[in-house]
């Protein structure tokens, strides 16, 4: 498995992002562009110390990755992103 910098890079911000937040209980990060989903959620779930349930990811046309991460019930999303300071 690749370490986490190569993983993970950072989270998206912007209006979409902030709506999945509140409403969806997803937290989209830019991820690199050999991860893969069961790398994300090992690394999501191991740094930050949450339940991963699902996650999906997008191939922008820039050539970037993002990948929408949806927390398990009992962890919510807008408390992850206060910590990594967000919000």
């Amino acid at each position: 498995m690749e370490s986490t910098i190569k993983t993970l890079i950072s989270v998206e911000r912007g209006e979409k992002a902030s709506l999945m937040l509140q409403t969806q209980n997803k937290v989209p990060f830019i991820v690199g562009k050999k991860s893969n989903r069961v790398e994300i959620k090992k690394e999501v779930e191991k740094l930050f110390d949450v339940k991963v349930e699902k996650v999906n990811i997008l191939n922008k046309q820039d050539g970037s990755r993002v990948a929408i991460v949806k927390l398990r019930k009992g962890y919510n999303a807008t408390d992850l992103a206060t910590k990594l300071g967000i919000i």
